[in-house]
């Protein structure tokens, strides 16, 4: 079985500012093999990666401003693009984005195109709309796409919930460490879904993924992570 991918979530924000190039290169200089961040969309359309809806600018008696409704210049200095992030970071890790506003989705495929041929393939799109994964399914071939849910609420339950993503073609299903046990994470890859645990700060939530079979796992701390699955995998 190979390594799981070890995502450094927000580019593991327990050891730099989150979503950050300092955050991210920090990250991978500790060994992540994948970076979470999140993606939205400025008001003259350039995609930040940046995990709030609002934003502080540089001078505080400003207040805070919504990303969508203010120009990229306005936003901080340290908030990268995917441009940014691929070119300080090059392009060989896993990049799992949290597409907060669908309208950045198109800025990071093309972010990612940009690369090189084989980048896409190591883009992982994420969204808690199954509907908007098929769409995206059907938009893009060459990206991967991962669904974000909780277990309560899967309305007709995991086995069904597998049975459509693997019928159109969502390839990994991102759930909370507590929702994952060992036979959950088996029932999704019977139907060819990779399962992909988030939440992992500490040692035994990290081990408890990792003995359910994950495909990967998402957490703050990138040297705990990075150990246990080192550890574990010898």
């Amino acid at each position: 079985m190979p390594r799981p991918i070890g995502f450094a979530h927000r580019g593991g924000m327990a050891h730099a500012s989150p979503n950050t190039l300092a955050a991210f290169e920090t990250a991978l200089a500790m060994g992540a093999t994948g970076l979470e961040s999140d993606a939205r969309i400025t008001a003259d359309g350039v995609v930040v990666l940046h995990h709030d809806s609002r934003f502080r600018p540089p001078l505080p008696r400003l207040g805070t401003r919504k990303v969508h409704a203010a120009p990229r210049a306005a936003m901080p200095s340290e908030v990268p693009s995917p441009e940014e992030l691929y070119r300080s970071c090059g392009s060989d890790f896993e990049f799992s984005v949290d597409i907060k506003d669908p309208d950045a989705a198109p800025g990071v495929v093309a972010a990612a195109r940009g690369v090189g041929s084989e980048t896409p393939g190591r883009l992982w799109l994420c969204s808690g709309s199954l509907r908007l994964l098929e769409e995206w399914r059907e938009r893009w071939s060459d990206v991967r796409l991962v669904l974000s849910v909780r277990r309560r609420r899967m309305e007709h339950g995991p086995e069904r919930l597998a049975e459509r993503m693997s019928r159109n073609r969502i390839d990994a299903v991102n759930m909370p460490h507590a929702d994952w046990t060992g036979g959950t994470a088996a029932l999704f890859h019977r139907f060819g879904v990779l399962a992909f645990g988030w939440g992992a700060q500490h040692d035994r939530t990290i081990g408890e993924l990792l003995d359910a079979g994950l495909d990967a796992v998402y957490s703050d701390h990138v040297d705990r992570m990075m150990g246990a699955i080192a550890a574990y995998y010898g």
